[in-house]
């Protein structure tokens, strides 16, 4: 009769063995699973990323043409004498070498410009900065 019980301890032991060999691997299964969803998702999402921001730069540089144009137009079609066809002219040039900065340097040109600038300035850069944090909390509140 000993016999019999330790074979059926020895049986309920393996099965435990056993069960607990499953979940193991039940478990290990899921972690690679969600690991590699992860991977895929963060991939997805650096893709994403990727894909804005090369549009950014599209729209960007669409953005530096136009005003291009729009300084050839003011150009052609405003008034070219006296002190009118000097802020014309005057407003062109500024439309022209801004959009030529945009078509060549984008946005992260833009960013360097406003890096250096603060560098620069970093007094007028701070007042500006706690002027600005200021208006936006009057716009807040009200």
């Amino acid at each position: 009769m000993a016999t019999h019980q330790q074979n059926k301890g020895n049986t309920g032991a393996a099965a435990m063995e056993s069960a607990k060999q499953t979940v193991g691997k039940t478990g290990e299964a899921a972690k690679d699973a969600a690991s590699n969803m992860a991977s895929n998702v963060a991939g997805k999402v650096s893709d994403a990323g990727a894909y804005i921001a090369h549009k950014a730069e599209d729209a960007t540089s669409a953005v530096g043409g136009e005003m291009k144009s729009l300084a050839g137009t003011l150009r052609d079609k405003g008034p070219h004498d006296g002190m009118l066809g000097n802020a014309s002219s005057a407003v062109a040039n500024t439309l022209e070498s801004y959009g030529r900065e945009l078509e060549e340097h984008g946005l992260s040109g833009m960013a360097d410009d406003i890096t250096n600038t603060i560098r620069r300035h970093p007094v007028p850069a701070i007042l500006i900065g706690i002027g600005l944090g200021f208006c936006l909390a009057r716009m807040m509140t009200k």
